[in-house]
């Protein structure tokens, strides 16, 4: 199979890449592991972080494929004027099934061709590559897909990876980009528990070893800033209703296991106040995230994920799965939860209209971190503080997010559980330009290859960029760089910058200065 480009990876970046270059007159295939397209888009996150926050509005940094997106979803809910209800963050919201139907529209109309089920083949062997330009990947059916530029769209970077990429896995230290924020973090006030909770299986007793969800690691200042490979938790964005006439009761699991939710009890008992479901996205419907201290955010369950093969990928994903819906089935119906969270909990259900091939829970766990890219150029915490002034000379979009990086595990510290590794805003942060440099890797590694979802940024860099809305958006401008590149027929990194910038406006992407200054 021959194009001009091949998209591995089926996420929301990797829709707007095709339909760009589509628009651009290139041939283009999309290479999905599994058998939806959109990443998590359409497997559960419909609560945009678009105008959610009271001291910033971050919705005039959205333009070109990005913003007609969200237009048709506004549309499909009856919001004719879009730009007077701009400004509300329920404009930017959308059930899981809606974006997975406007993106199979998109698709569709461009006549994109799309691949599903087939995985790459996780060896280097599965990419061919001469002088530094990948010629073809093989999927583990045996197919072989060849094109003239390749697009890593993935969350995971499988096919940086095994292009013989550099990348990098967790945390660095502090000291590895002069950062503040990075590395294992001693004190960690945010999404920390508010009670205090024994760890151990025998209440004071360390030989019992330890209750569920949490690990048998120690904490020591000494520790501050150090590196290690440690990723942010993942959780399901389940979605969930109280509607009678949509809604199905929490089931009790077939590998139910009750002393996994100790931690709960104990919690409760200790005076915690527990989340709950609220309405979050249209319909009567929630996508039930995870910040609370105490959730389904299961801190330290998935750091073999991104290096993992894809029996261990399944592996984590069921366990994730099984959790969870014991979890809400333990909060619903368990006569040791106090009635009146049982009460809470049981008006709740999965929906019949949602992930209706998967028994109403998304087919993708909600992956924040895998590998990212190691190029020449490394977006790091520097970028996103107001006291730094870093100029991008090659701008392909704004992140206008604070650095947002979930714990990644659950520890013991000081005798008392403990929940080590959020960093989430505060003051000193601002929205940046994403340089083109991050996008594409060391011109001795690689010329055409591009990755908008798996980019060159430390843990603290990605944790402003890892929003849907910001891989759409660089999706569009990777797909354009690409068409360049294709035209001029020149390594990705030797595009001209003006010319990628002028085809960047000219398709309604965002990249004024002006807009750096505003929070």
């Amino acid at each position: 199979m021959s194009s001009d480009v091949c998209i591995y990876g089926g996420s929301s970046a990797a829709v707007t890449a095709a339909v760009q270059l589509a628009n651009d007159g290139k041939t283009v295939v999309i290479i999905e592991p599994s058998g939806h397209i959109g990443g998590m888009t359409v497997e559960g996150l419909g609560g945009s972080d678009i105008n959610n926050h009271s001291d910033f509005k971050n919705d005039h940094v959205i333009g070109g494929l990005t913003l007609d997106f969200y237009k048709q979803v506004a549309r499909h809910y009856g919001i004719d004027n879009f730009d007077s209800a701009r400004k509300y963050p329920m404009t930017w919201r959308f059930e899981s099934s809606v974006a997975e139907k406007i993106f199979q529209q998109w698709l569709q109309n461009e006549r994109i061709q799309i691949f599903s089920n087939r995985p790459l083949i996780l060896d280097h062997t599965a990419i061919s590559k001469k002088k530094g330009n990948i010629q073809s990947l093989k999927t583990s059916d045996g197919r072989v897909f060849k094109a003239k530029v390749f697009i890593d769209a993935s969350y995971e970077g499988d096919l940086i990876k095994y292009a013989g990429i550099s990348y990098a896995v967790g945390r660095e230290s502090n000291n590895t980009y002069n950062e503040t924020k990075n590395g294992i973090r001693w004190e960690n006030t945010y999404r920390q528990f508010t009670v205090d909770i024994d760890p151990y299986i025998i209440p004071g007793d360390s030989t019992s070893g330890v209750i569920h969800t949490v690990q048998e690691e120690f904490i020591s200042k000494e520790d501050e800033g150090k590196g290690d490979k440690r990723i942010q938790a993942f959780c399901f964005r389940a979605c969930l209703t109280r509607d009678s006439t949509n809604k199905v009761p929490f089931l009790k699991p077939a590998n139910y296991k009750r002393e996994w939710y100790e931690i709960y009890l104990r919690y409760i008992k200790a005076g915690g106040n527990l989340y709950s479901p609220r309405y979050s996205i249209p319909n009567k419907k929630t996508d039930l995230g995870a910040w609370h201290d105490l959730s389904h955010n299961l801190y330290g369950m998935n750091h073999a994920y991104p290096e993992g093969d894809y029996d261990k990928r399944k592996e984590i994903y069921q366990y994730h799965l099984d959790f969870t819906q014991g979890l809400f089935w333990f909060l619903s119906n368990d006569p040791e939860v106090p009635q009146d969270i049982r009460n809470r909990w049981s008006e709740w259900g999965t929906t019949k209209d949602e992930f209706t091939d998967n028994n109403g829970w998304p087919r993708q766990i909600y992956i924040r971190d895998g590998r990212r890219m190691i190029s020449d150029y490394v977006i790091t915490e520097h970028h996103t503080r107001k006291d730094t002034t870093i100029v991008v000379r090659d701008p392909v979009g704004i992140a206008f997010w604070p650095p947002d990086v979930h714990h990644v595990r659950r520890i013991i510290k000081e005798g008392k559980v403990y929940n080590e590794g959020f960093v989430f805003g505060g003051d000193n942060w601002k929205p940046f330009h994403i340089s083109y440099q991050s996008l594409v890797p060391k011109k001795e590694e690689c010329t055409n290859l591009i990755s908008p979802t798996c980019l060159s940024s430390s843990h603290i860099g990605y944790g402003a960029i890892r929003l849907e809305w910001t891989f759409m958006i660089l999706g569009q401008s990777a797909a354009i760089a690409a068409n360049l590149a294709i035209e001029d027929d020149i390594p990705l990194q030797d595009i001209n910058i003006e010319r990628l910038k002028e085809k960047l406006l000219n398709a309604g992407q965002i990249l004024s200065e002006d807009i750096l200054k505003t929070k």
